[in-house]
């Protein structure tokens, strides 16, 4: 018994630290990739002009991206005009060769200073993004950032929970759950007996660490996300570089892991024969959903977290747009959104434990059709 814990704890930790890397290595990466920046102009199209206004400085959407983007500080609240913000380590490599250095040498919001060479661009494809002064480029970019620090205190709390918990299992494997082994074994015990083991079939064992770190990991960083003082307030699993990641290991689990009648009924499906010769058809079918799956994962959990988050802002966002048209409309919209921000916050807490849910349910059940068995075969 003793055993079969400690090789149980092993997995959980070679998995957890499997996805930390990678993780930590796409999320820097990030900085790099268009696709967030694609799906912050198309959200912003939708929140149209006549919402955003600048007045006294009130800019609804530079505010929601502001709060649900990246960034090379950890901004804490503002006092007068002067932010307050943790700074964050810049570690970049340009034609300087490489440069390491805080991101208070590059001023603030609205005070934008140059270092180095560098600077933080204010406009144009690299908003928001360290580039090189001279040639206005992006160097390799590798910053600790808002959601890479946000990621590395999320991974540190996972590891402190779940190892103290193991070292008390380790050292009285019959002692009676207190504390954290108290409140989180009945959810581990429940995801394991009721979704992992039937999902994924008679091979749980082999993907039960990793479905249960994805749960964890998910459902501790959408409980910071909401969280609105530091350490939390980072909407990392809004993020579609690491919602990207977590997809990519259950794509990679699911058929790097498939046995041999998984794959014989994804080119030879058990279908009329004029479906899939001459002409395959179901084979491209089946091809193309190996791929969309992963995608689906990926993009509901980003949709979902990135839209809560939104919403929330857009009606903190409303009290100051109809407090400059007249102080009675702006305190009868406080009512009002102060209500609605209660029930959406509220309404958060029970996503943020069913996005976790749903992603691991889907995971484990795409990753039981990878480990199908040929018919007779037990």
């Amino acid at each position: 018994m003793s055993q079969s814990k400690n090789k149980t704890i092993s997995l959980f930790k070679k998995a957890f630290f499997a996805m930390l890397f990678l993780l930590g290595g796409l999320t820097v990466n990030a900085q790099e990739n268009s696709e967030a920046a694609d799906v912050q102009e198309a959200t912003s199209e939708v929140i149209s002009e006549e919402h955003a206004t600048e007045k006294e400085g009130v800019n609804l959407k530079e505010m929601i991206f502001g709060h649900t983007g990246d960034a090379y500080d950890w901004h804490i609240t503002t006092i007068g005009e002067e932010p307050i913000s943790i700074p964050l380590l810049c570690i970049v490599y340009g034609q300087n060769g490489l440069d390491v250095f805080c991101s208070s040498n590059l001023g603030h919001e609205g005070h934008r200073t140059e270092y180095k060479g560098y600077k933080i661009a204010e406009e144009g494809s690299h908003a928001g993004k360290i580039v090189e002064v001279s040639t206005g480029e992006r160097p390799w970019d590798f910053s600790i950032t808002k959601n890479v620090a946000s990621l590395l205190i999320s991974c540190s709390l996972l590891l402190y929970i779940f190892l103290s918990i193991a070292k008390k299992y380790k050292e009285n494997p019959r002692s009676k759950p207190t504390g954290k082994q108290a409140l989180l074994e009945p959810l581990i015990v429940a995801l394991h007996d009721d979704i992992i083991k039937p999902s994924v079939g008679k091979n749980y064992k082999k993907f039960s660490a990793y479905l249960l770190t994805a749960f964890f990991f998910i459902f501790l960083n959408n409980i910071l996300g909401i969280i609105p003082i530091f350490p939390g307030g980072a909407n990392l699993t809004g993020n579609i570089a690491v919602t990207l990641v977590l997809a990519t290991l259950t794509f990679i689990l699911t058929n790097f892991r498939g046995t041999g009648a998984y794959w014989k009924e994804i080119f030879w499906p058990e279908v009329p024969l004029w479906l899939k010769f001459p002409i395959p058809i179901m084979q491209f079918i089946e091809i193309l959903g190996i791929f969309i799956k992963p995608i689906a994962l990926c993009v509901r959990l980003f949709a979902n977290m990135f839209a809560g988050h939104t919403m929330v802002l857009i009606l903190i966002g409303l009290i100051f747009i109809f407090g400059q048209m007249s102080v009675a409309a702006g305190g009868a919209i406080s009512v009002l959104s102060v209500l609605l921000i209660t029930f959406m916050s509220l309404l958060e807490c029970l996503v943020c434990f069913i996005q976790a849910y749903v992603f691991t349910m889907l995971s484990a059940i795409f990753i039981g059709m990878g480990q199908a068995e040929h018919e007779g075969h037990e």
